[in-house]
């Protein structure tokens, strides 16, 4: 491979040699991180002659090398990736007419070749002695993105400001890392909102944006740089490529002694099943009671979508707990992420363990819809699908994660869950309330219909009986019967009916 350091270097003193002036941008930090989420030695610059071509505001007076963005191409472990930093030692880096094409401009080497693009804001917003130019432009951004949704993997990291329309922006990448101490991204400042301020609630920070679900990852600019990595290593690169591929050498026959003890966490219980431990968890402080992120199991990546009862601390112990209910929140963080594996051809694993919808009377406002589009999600999603049933799984809202109903093309169960319509005990009281009032020993004629009803109606056998679970399956068994049923669906194809899209 050539040394592309080089490279760039030989342009940098070509164009600032360059009798029409054309100067390209220093080793900026801008450059540093590129080079840090790149493979050594393998960027190469594009456009590096560009520079702002407004005269208004006697802006050309300023010096603008790159007009305040570098844009180019490299690769994550050997794999063709675009990238964009923004400069803000130029004019802040915020965004002009010339910095914009060069944005655009690179999304369509991405579109063309079938490959990721990797954003890296630090940026004053839209540039205003450029106005409408730097609006026209920014709307060229969008669109690209919007084009692109679906096709390349776009990953936004934000190091430094990301106000106004640029938070947009991030949100229309697929996946948006945030640096933790001084980076900011918003549409509305904090001061700018009413009754507040930064030092009250800084609704620009880091762990704001996470816990509101607008942020994937948060870390310092190492940790970003390796995640990038890391996550452009699972992902394939565009939607018409095969499912990403990783040698392994982990066991695909290892059992998981601890993986009922686990499940409360599926983090824990999904590190596990991985391939080597590695779990990569998306929107980790959004939603918590909805577990979503990367696996691989045999070198393929999987996405995984589990209901989660208790998050534990690095001590071991339990941290937070959770109703094994479905919430508002937690189905739009899955209902995203399997549109996301689906665009993509990335099949999907879900450990259900739910038991009804939140019952609050906020919840109340959007529990509907948001089911809804979780159900649409999954049923909707062509890639393979399989289901593990680790507890409880009743009524709705287990139809509505990943159920066989909705077209799970294999579903597992273990022999402690529980399937049905709901808990046996609430079935009993209902259906045999009469029965029970007359009784003498009301507590022991409960229990003795509840354990009735719970043999026909709830139990993994009776499910099974009817087709609706295909085995029942040890927990310690778990990641080899998923290994071979992502291995039997590889070649999975399905014909649905000619739609542009659906409305849900």
């Amino acid at each position: 491979m050539a040394d592309c350091n080089k490279i760039n270097k030989e342009l940098r003193n070509s164009n600032v040699k360059n009798k029409g002036g054309l100067v390209m941008s220093n080793t900026t930090q801008a450059l540093s991180r590129i080079e840090a989420i790149l493979d050594d030695s393998s960027f190469v610059e594009i456009g590096a002659g560009v520079t702002a071509r407004s005269t208004d505001f006697n802006i050309q007076e300023k010096k603008a090398p790159s007009d305040g963005v570098i844009t180019g191409y490299g690769v994550i472990n050997g794999n063709l990736v675009y990238v964009y930093s923004q400069d803000a030692t130029v004019l802040n880096g915020s965004i002009g007419e010339m910095h914009a094409k060069k944005i655009s401009a690179l999304y369509d080497y991405a579109m063309k070749m079938g490959a990721p693009v990797i954003g890296l804001i630090d940026c004053a917003g839209l540039r205003l002695q450029e106005a409408t130019d730097a609006l026209e432009g920014f709307g060229t951004i969008y669109k690209k993105m919007s084009i692109a949704s679906g096709v390349i993997p776009q990953i936004t990291a934000v190091y430094g400001n990301c106000g106004g329309g640029l938070a947009i922006l991030s949100s229309l990448s697929d996946f948006t890392f945030m640096e933790d101490s001084k980076a900011k991204l918003f549409v509305n400042s904090p001061n700018a909102l009413d009754g507040n301020n930064e030092s009250k609630l800084d609704s620009a920070s880091a762990k704001f944006q996470a816990e509101a679900g607008v942020v994937d990852f948060t870390g310092d600019e190492e940790t970003i740089a390796n995640g990038v990595r890391q996550l452009v290593s699972m992902l394939p690169a565009n939607n018409e490529e095969d499912a990403a591929v990783s040698a392994t050498t982990d066991d695909l026959n290892r059992a998981c002694p601890d993986m009922a003890a686990e499940i409360a966490d599926p983090a824990l219980a999904l590190s596990d099943i991985a391939d080597d431990n590695v779990f990569v968890e998306v929107k980790a402080s959004y939603a918590k009671e909805m577990v979503t992120g990367f696996i691989q199991v045999d070198g393929i990546t999987i996405g995984a979508v589990a209901n989660r009862t208790a998050l534990y601390d690095e001590e071991g112990e339990v941290a937070e707990k959770f109703e094994p209910v479905l919430t508002v929140k937690g189905a739009y963080k899955a209902e995203n992420f399997v549109n996301f594996c689906n665009a993509f051809e990335i099949p999907v694993l879900t450990l259900t363990n739910v038991k009804g919808f939140e019952a609050t009377v906020a919840a109340e406002k959007g529990i509907a819809i948001a089911s809804a589009k979780l159900t649409y999600a999954f049923a909707n999603a062509d890639v393979p699908k399989v289901n593990v049933i680790t507890g409880e799984a009743y009524g709705s809202a287990y139809v509505s994660m990943n159920s066989k109903s909705l077209g799970a093309d294999l579903v597992y169960a273990w022999p402690t869950a529980s399937i049905g319509m709901m808990d046996s005990q609430l079935a009993a009281k209902i259906m045999y309330a009469d029965e029970i009032a007359a009784a003498s020993d009301v507590a022991a004629t409960v229990s003795e219909k509840a354990a009735e009803y719970a043999k026909l109606q709830s139990s993994v056998e009776s499910a099974a009986a009817r087709g609706y679970v295909d085995a029942v399956i040890d927990p310690e068994n778990t990641r080899q019967y998923v290994a071979a049923a992502f291995e039997m669906l590889f070649s999975k194809r399905e014909v649905r009916p000619d739609k542009k899209h659906g409305t849900v």
